[in-house]
């Protein structure tokens, strides 16, 4: 059975993954130039931190260095994490992303987006956003296999939370009762 050189890398760190705590998102080994760079998307249930990063970085080029999956040619090592628009392709990337928006493509060419209100092994009830404003939301169970491809969206202006004005204003009142 033959398998590609990112298979052999992600049969390396998956357990070095789990040891740490970590899901190994993504492997990813492109040419740049006269060296390849390694790019390796970690996660975590509460997220990770750059401690948790760099710990992480550490233990796979020690991993590497002491095996011969990158050969000679020199290579150049990135440990991240997905990111704010992160695809949405397991079941716990969508647990993850419980309250977020997340733009949707279906497999019969339908796109929607949609706030992911809960999820489990199969599938997500989502809050399906109006067209242009228009109506009102609608919940929807989704399918995972209905799903064609899906991706967090970020949000900078969420209507349903706190104005910063409002949450300052909260701070003062709670500084006022320490001093009385």
């Amino acid at each position: 059975m033959s398998t590609t050189p990112t298979d052999r890398l992600r049969a390396l760190l998956e357990p070095l993954a789990a040891e740490a705590g970590l899901d190994l998102e993504e492997v990813k080994v492109t040419q740049a130039g006269s060296r390849r760079q390694v790019q390796v998307d970690v996660d975590a249930e509460d997220g990770v931190d750059l401690d948790a990063i760099s710990e992480f970085s550490r233990l796979v080029s020690q991993a590497l260095d002491a095996s011969d999956l990158m050969g000679e040619a020199p290579y150049l090592l990135e440990v991240g994490s997905p990111g704010a628009e992160r695809p949405l392709s397991e079941p716990r990337h969508w647990r993850r992303a419980t309250g977020r928006l997340a733009a949707v493509k279906l497999l019969d060419g339908a796109e929607l987006t949609a706030r992911v209100l809960e999820s489990d092994e199969d599938g997500a009830l989502v809050e399906v956003q109006p067209v242009k404003g228009r109506g009102r939301p609608k919940e929807r169970r989704l399918e995972f296999a209905e799903i064609a491809r899906a991706r967090v969206q970020v949000e900078f202006n969420r209507k349903d939370e706190e104005p910063l004005d409002a949450a300052a204003d909260i701070a003062d009142v709670d500084e006022e009762e320490e001093e009385a």
